[in-house]
């Protein structure tokens, strides 16, 4: 019997509902958002400010001061209402004293978000979701009082959008537990995660920390927001829109549950944001972890396990955050995934394209940024005769787009002559009825258009980076 998507949710729902008559009387108040706080006062810990009088703190002028900056920094699209980053000073100027208080007040509605959908490797699409800057800016005044409040209780072991913590930590955390004999991995991968988060679950892990309800309810208020697509309002009972300063920390904050719960049971595992990895010591045991936490993530965090493409294999068969791993004399070592190389060819001949409109600036400006961002990144692997490789592949697509932009019969002629080629061989080769990528490839226009050259006009080489690293 097949089942649909509508089925799916409303059985999610039932069991929420049969979860929550399991609870007590007091965690059920937890999730309806007016509960009592669980967490104990430290010396780190002020209590009261976490969670008393915590709309305070996000309204506070200071607080808006640094998320205005943190907006216009980040930049970005404008929502439904058409307003620009450049426009919320003067509304703020204007409008700000309004604002706070509807919020105090607990009468701001938040705007729906405007879907975008972004393609992905696989042919699918991410869904996003652009709210209003002025929603932006709420968000990420809330973002800026609650991430120390839960930086504290999130695991050692959760590296995705946290402060000082980055993918090449968790990718170094992974070498390690390779390294120490923990070569199996359960790879786990959550379906639409972000779209399909149980806000009323999430809303009950949050009510156990944050005793101020009204703080809640506004979280809830986004949470509950809706989509516009196509012009048409779309609900959202399910889900924690992608886009917003908001959502990554929500996303941790449910997920911090099932970091704390493998912690429980004694396993080793690395997650950046919804990507999660358990180490193990043998296959056997992989199994047995992956058959023994699914009920644990389905029906106490209500989220999807994708079974086709969770897995447990070998360490060096997975791919994790574009980075691969093998093992060399008892070390747990990184590469770079061929699946990644292919993307990043991709953007190269995207750049290189010659219908693509731009300049010589432009091209160099934005080959440059590539090739800077990608090496960056995969500066932990050890790749460096296929950065050779993709070096020579780079030069042989700038040589190509350049014989393609001399076009003409005389200019191809004189240019070459100029590189120093001599004036028989410089007309026999300007005149040449060879393809573009074969002439890129041979020894003219390698000496006329040599490395060095690129080098002296701005191009920066892969090999540089890697060898800098």
């Amino acid at each position: 019997m097949k089942v649909t998507e509508g089925d799916d949710l409303k059985h999610r729902q039932l069991r929420y509902e049969g979860y929550l008559q399991r609870i007590s009387a007091e965690q059920r108040e937890y999730a309806e958002a007016c509960g009592s706080p669980k967490m104990t006062e430290t010396d780190n810990t002020n209590t009261d400010e976490q969670r008393e009088g915590l709309l305070e703190q996000i309204l506070s002028r200071g607080n808006l001061n640094r998320a205005y900056k943190q907006v216009k920094r980040n930049k970005g699209a404008g929502g439904i209402d058409g307003m620009q980053v450049d426009e919320l000073l003067p509304f703020l100027k204007e409008n700000k004293s309004e604002l706070v208080q509807t919020l105090r007040d607990g009468k701001y509605r938040p705007k729906p978000v405007r879907r975008v959908e972004i393609p992905k490797e696989n042919g699918k699409t991410r869904k996003l979701g652009i709210p209003t800057v002025v929603d932006r800016l709420i968000q990420q005044a809330i973002c800026q009082v609650l991430s120390p409040i839960f930086e504290e209780q999130f695991s050692d072991n959760s590296f995705g959008f946290r402060p000082k913590r980055s993918a090449h930590d968790a990718l170094k955390r992974c070498q390690t537990n390779i390294t120490e004999g923990y070569k199996y991995v359960v790879d786990m991968d959550l379906e639409k995660y972000f779209d399909t988060v149980n806000q009323s679950r999430l809303i009950q892990i949050l009510s156990e920390t944050i005793k101020d309800e009204r703080a809640i309810s506004l979280i809830h208020k986004f949470l509950r927001a809706g989509v516009m697509v196509g012009g048409m309002f779309e609900d959202s009972p399910e889900g924690v829109p992608q886009g917003g300063p908001l959502s990554p920390l929500l996303g941790n904050i449910l997920l911090n549950e099932c970091d704390h719960e493998l912690e429980r049971r004694g396993h080793r595992f690395v997650r950046y944001a919804d990507d999660l990895l358990i180490f193990c010591k043998s296959k056997k045991a992989a199994r047995r972890t992956l058959t023994h936490i699914l009920p644990y993530i389905e029906e106490k965090l209500f989220l999807r396990v994708n079974r086709e493409k969770t897995q447990v294999a070998y360490v060096s068969k997975v791919k994790y955050l574009g980075y691969s791993f093998y093992i060399c004399k008892g070390e747990g070592r990184l590469r770079i995934h061929p699946k990644s190389v292919r993307k990043f060819k991709g953007k190269i001949r995207e750049v290189t394209g010659r219908s693509n409109g731009m300049g010589i600036e432009a091209r160099r400006t934005r080959l440059n940024q590539v090739v800077r961002g990608w090496m960056n990144y995969f500066k932990l692997a050890d790749a460096k005769k296929l950065v050779r490789g993709l070096d020579e592949w780079i030069r042989s697509r700038m040589r190509m787009v350049t014989w393609k932009r001399w076009k003409r019969v005389r200019t191809r002629f004189q240019n070459l002559k100029r590189s120093g080629i001599s004036e028989e061989r410089a007309w026999m080769w300007a005149n040449t009825r060879k393809g573009y990528w074969r002439t890129a490839h041979s020894p003219i226009l390698s000496r006329a258009l040599s490395n060095e050259r690129f080098k002296r006009a701005g191009y920066l080489s892969l090999m540089d980076c890697y060898s800098a690293k």
